[in-house]
């Protein structure tokens, strides 16, 4: 088993190296000259779609609302990583990793705009009259490669049961141990299995009814909490923002058992960790906007550019403020081992407010739960792509099972498994993105028109 470890471990690392990083950042670099800068442009109008009701957003062929869309998206991606993931970065490369999470983010907004826009723009419907996109649709139709859209969908299915399942629920059991250690995991398990499958067997529909509860909800209370450590410690932010500035570009050096860390290092913990948190360049997130209501690609490619820049931009930076207010990176733990992961990110909360690391405790369950359903619904989109609708039942009855193997067992192999899968998926989105470039500049500008032209109907006649 060691030896097989070993050998995923090496797998992951070559799988996530520079190649994957560079071609996600050039894709991001890329999309944004194509697309004028939309992601500087459209911002504000893109939030104002996502959050405000208007009357174009029940315009339109599609199975659930922007908002409903945006919060299927972010199920998925305010994860575990959105915590543990940061603290990770920041031991290994320095606060400064946090200000590549912030480049990575930049770029991956235009990367989100254009996968969604072209899952929309090439969606089809079902038997069953639901939406099906994302990037197995448009690899087929848009790109006419069928071995690409096949790759992509099969390493997608896989790694929902991995990345999006067995790793979450356990992270739940974790969690519910710390706070109940009475439990055993079994009946969490069994819990797990049970509120999953219900959500599950309602499709789309039901997927984002619970969501948009759970998402904002567990989201302003992880949020609360940390503007509520930063604000204790607001002295140290503008320390905390010129150690992050600095460290971006010339490394940070080891402090009592922190591991110091070059630029690279720095670079690469930050734009990886910032494509985890934000999906943009995987294509998974498009699965959910290809369901969205709505009269243009565009507008709904708006409102999944949103993830991005309130996964990264806004949770992963508060994450990364509150361990460098509380100046608890590269504290040790009893037995003298660094603190990382959830554990760090747990210190710095009680070392602010009184049993502040069960706030972070507590906020893993709702964000692993979120992500199960999330990433649910991308695997059996994929997995219809692959086998038809008829498979769709089977899928959610398997992913429901696993559930409860992920509360009790260690997942060290799935993890590093499902990670390389994660990777291995992003090659055809990304090959796929480059050669729709042209589609995406030329279905933007239609978007572009059509907003102009709402614009001069607002303007009061002279």
């Amino acid at each position: 088993m060691t030896q097989i470890l070993l050998w995923i471990d090496l797998i992951n690392n070559w799988v996530w190296g520079s190649p994957l990083l560079i071609l996600i950042t050039f894709v991001g670099f890329y999309l944004t000259v194509r697309l004028k800068g939309i992601q500087f442009r459209r911002l504000w109008y893109a939030h104002k779609l996502a959050f405000q009701k208007s009357s174009t957003q029940e315009i339109g062929e599609g199975d659930i609302s922007h908002f409903q869309a945006l919060m299927t998206a972010l199920a998925a991606t305010i994860g575990i990583g959105s915590i543990t993931g940061v603290a990770t970065a920041v031991v290994i490369g320095g606060l400064g990793s946090i200000f590549w999470m912030w480049v990575a983010a930049l770029f991956g907004m235009a990367t989100k705009y254009a996968e969604s826009l072209l899952a929309i723009k090439y969606r089809a419907v079902d038997e069953q009259g639901e939406m099906c996109g994302g990037p197995m649709h448009y690899l087929h139709k848009g790109l006419k490669s069928k071995f690409l859209a096949i790759s992509f969908a099969i390493l997608a299915a896989i790694t929902a049961f991995g990345t999006g399942n067995m790793v979450q629920s356990n992270s739940v059991s974790e969690a519910i141990k710390v706070l109940l250690p009475f439990i055993d995991p079994i009946w969490v398990g069994i819990f797990l299995m049970l509120i999953t499958g219900l959500p599950l067997l309602g499709g789309i529909k039901s997927i984002s009814k619970v969501v948009s509860i759970l998402v904002p909800t567990m989201a302003i209370f992880y949020l609360i909490s940390c503007f509520i450590v930063v604000g204790i410690h607001i002295k140290e932010v503008p320390e905390a923002f010129h150690a992050i500035f600095a460290s971006a570009f010339s490394g940070q050096a080891a402090v009592g058992g922190f591991l110091g860390s070059t630029v690279m290092v720095a670079i690469q913990c930050g734009v990886s960790r910032g494509i985890f948190s934000s999906e943009a360049g995987l294509g998974t997130s498009s699965i959910a906007a290809a369901a969205a209501k709505t009269d243009s690609p565009g507008r709904q490619a708006l409102v999944s550019m949103c993830t991005v820049f309130i996964t990264t931009g806004l949770v992963c930076t508060l994450t990364g403020l509150v361990i460098a207010t509380t100046n608890v990176l590269g504290s040790l733990d009893a037995n003298g081992v660094l603190v990382t992961g959830s554990q760090l990110a747990i210190k710095a909360f009680d070392a602010v407010i009184p049993h502040g690391g069960v706030l972070v405790t507590i906020a893993i369950i709702p964000f692993a739960y979120s992500t199960i359903l999330g990433w649910a619904y991308y695997g059996e989109k994929s997995m219809e792509y692959l086998l038809g609708r008829k498979s769709v039942v089977w899928y959610r009855l398997v992913y429901t099972f696993v559930v409860f193997f992920g509360a009790i067992l260690n997942l060290e192999l799935v993890w590093g498994f499902a990670n390389i899968m994660n990777g291995l998926m992003a090659f055809p989105n990304l090959i796929g993105l480059i050669f729709l470039g042209g589609v995406v500049a030329k279905e933007n500008d239609l978007f572009e028109k059509l907003l102009d032209q709402e614009k001069r109907k607002e303007l009061p006649a002279l």
